[in-house]
C-alpha cells in the first residue's frame, strides 16, 4: 500500500505556509477607491527605505555585473563557472555582455545627469532606472515570500481542482491560475518571475510557461485604473475593467491555439524533468487526491529550500535580468519618445481602426503600437484625443496587449523559454489585431 503524505506535520505546513503565501499575494487589500497586495505594500516600503539612494544601488549593481561579467568572458575563472549562483549571475553570451555594459554607462549617465537628453531624460533612462527601483523592491520581497505560494502545496491543490476547467480552455496545468491571480492583484513582473520559477523547477513545460506569461500576466487593479483616470475615463472603470476581463480571457483562449505559442515544444526543461500530476487516479476522489498532492510538497518544504531558493532568485534578477533591463528597456523608450518610426509603421493601424469605425483613427494609430515598448506610453499619447469611445479602446488595449518590453517582454527573453524578440512582437500583435473590433465592439454594446 502506498504511503500516505497527509500527516498532521505535513497538513500544517501545507496549510500555514500557504496561507501565508495566500495572504501576501493574493488577498487583495483595499487601497483608496482600488486594492492591492500586502506584497505590493512590502514592496513599497522597501523601496521608500532605500529611498533617494536607491539609483546609486542600481548603479553598483550594474557596474558590478558589467565588469565581473567581462571578467568571466575574457578569463573564464573557476571561482565563477564552477559555482552555482555566481555564474548564473555573471556568465553570459556576447549579446548579453554587451548589453550589461551599455546598461552600466546608461545608468551612470542618468544618475549623474551626463550626456544627451535622449539618454537621460524623464521618458527614457530616468524612467528605465526608476523601474528597476522597482523591480529591486518587488525581488527584494517577492524572492523569500515566493516559496510559501509555491512550495507549500496550494498550487497543487488549486492545480487538481481547477485543471478540469483551466486544461481544456487554456491547455495548462490548473496551478496556473495561481499565475493569474497573483498578476490580476499584484504585479504583472512578479508574476512572470513566477512562472518563470515554476518552469525552472519543472512543473511548467516550455510551451506553458511561455503561454501564460504572454497570456496570463495582466497588469494589476491599481494600475488599469491608473491609466483610466490618466485618460480622462475614470468614470467609466467598471465597465473599462469588466472589458480587460473578458478580453483577457477571449484572447488566452484564442492564442494557446495559434502559433507561434502552438508551436513551442511541449517539454519540461531538461535538466530537472517533470515533476507535475494533476491527473486523478481512479480509485481517489477530487478533494482527497487534491490533499494528497499538496501534502506530498509540503512535506519537502523546510527553512533551507526557502532561503537558498531565494538567494539563487535575488541574485539572478540583480545581476542578470536588471542590467538587460535597463539596456533594452532605454534604447525601446528612445526610439518610442525621439523618433517618429512608431508613426510611421501605425499607418496600417490607422486604416484599421477607420474601417471599425473608431473616431480619430490614425491620431490613436501610433498608440496601438508603441505600447510593446512599455505598458504607459499608450495612455500619454491618448490624452489629447478628444473622443472618449477612442480612449476607451487604446485604454483597454494597451491593458491586454501584455507583451511590454520595459517589464514583462525582457524577462521573458532573458529567460530559458523559447520566445526570442521576434515571437514576442509576433504574438503582440496577434493580440492586438484580434483584440481590437471586440474591445469596439463592447465600446458600441455601451453605448459610446
Amino acid at each position: 500500500m502506498e504511503k500516505s503524505h497527509i500527516t498532521t506535520g505535513n497538513l500544517l505546513k501545507f496549510l500555514l505556509g500557504s496561507a501565508f503565501g495566500i495572504l501576501m499575494f493574493l488577498v487583495p487589500i483595499p487601497q483608496g477607491e482600488s486594492f492591492t497586495t500586502l506584497l505590493d505594500f512590502l514592496k513599497s516600503w522597501i523601496k521608500g527605505l532605500f529611498g533617494g539612494s536607491l539609483p546609486y544601488l542600481i548603479m553598483v549593481i550594474l557596474i558590478v555585473s558589467a565588469i565581473m561579467s567581462l571578467y568571466d568572458y575574457v578569463a573564464k575563472p573557476d571561482w565563477i563557472r564552477k559555482n552555482h549562483y555566481l555564474s548564473r549571475a555573471f556568465s553570459t553570451t556576447p549579446l548579453y555582455l554587451v548589453s550589461k555594459v551599455i546598461g552600466a554607462i546608461f545608468v551612470v549617465m542618468v544618475v549623474f545627469k551626463i550626456g544627451p537628453e535622449q539618454v537621460i531624460s524623464a521618458d527614457t533612462g530616468a524612467t528605465m532606472v526608476d523601474l528597476c527601483g522597482t523591480l529591486f523592491s518587488i525581488v527584494i520581497a517577492f524572492s523569500f515570500i515566493m516559496p510559501f505560494l509555491t512550495d507549500c502545496g496550494i498550487m497543487e491543490f488549486l492545480g487538481v481542482l481547477a485543471r478540469p476547467v483551466v486544461r481544456p480552455l487554456f491547455h495548462v496545468p490548473g496551478r496556473a491560475s495561481v499565475d493569474l491571480i497573483a498578476s490580476w492583484f499584484g504585479a504583472s513582473n512578479a508574476a512572470v518571475i513566477l512562472t518563470r520559477e515554476q518552469y525552472m523547477k519543472g512543473y511548467y513545460t516550455k510551451r506553458e510557461a511561455g503561454y501564460i506569461m504572454t497570456n496570463f500576466s495582466l497588469v494589476s487593479i491599481p494600475f488599469c485604473l491608473m491609466v483610466a483616470d490618466t485618460m480622462g475615463i475614470a468614470n467609466l472603470f467598471p465597465s473599462f475593467y469588466l472589458c480587460i476581463c473578458l478580453l483577457g480571457i477571449i484572447l488566452a483562449v484564442i492564442i494557446a491555439r495559434i502559433p507561434p505559442i502552438r508551436l513551442i515544444p511541449d517539454t519540461y526543461r531538461e535538466s530537472v524533468g517533470k515533476q507535475i500530476n494533476e491527473d486523478i487516479p481512479q480509485e481517489k476522489g477530487m478533494l482527497s487526491y487534491a490533499l494528497e498532492m499538496s501534502c506530498r510538497r509540503a512535506e519537502k518544504f523546510t527553512a533551507k529550500t526557502v532561503c537558498e531558493g531565494g538567494f539563487e532568485v535575488m541574485v539572478g534578477m540583480f545581476f542578470d535580468l536588471i542590467p538587460i533591463v535597463v539596456s533594452w528597456g532605454t534604447i525601446a523608450l528612445m526610439i518610442a519618445t525621439y523618433t517618429p518610426f512608431f508613426k510611421w509603421i501605425s499607418y496600417p493601424m490607422g486604416l484599421y481602426l477607420n474601417a471599425l469605425g473608431v473616431p480619430e483613427a490614425f491620431a490613436a494609430a501610433p498608440a496601438t503600437l508603441v505600447g510593446f515598448t512599455d505598458m504607459f506610453i499608450p495612455a500619454l499619447l491618448s490624452v489629447g484625443l478628444v473622443s472618449v469611445k477612442t480612449k476607451f479602446v487604446i485604454g483597454v488595449l494597451s491593458l491586454i496587449q501584455i507583451i511590454y518590453l520595459t517589464e514583462v517582454g525582457t524577462i521573458i527573453i532573458k529567460s530559458e523559454i523559447p520566445l526570442n524578440f521576434w515571437k514576442l512582437l509576433v504574438i503582440f500583435l496577434e493580440r492586438t489585431i484580434i483584440a481590437i473590433p471586440l474591445i469596439v465592439l463592447f465600446a458600441n454594446m455601451i453605448g459610446l
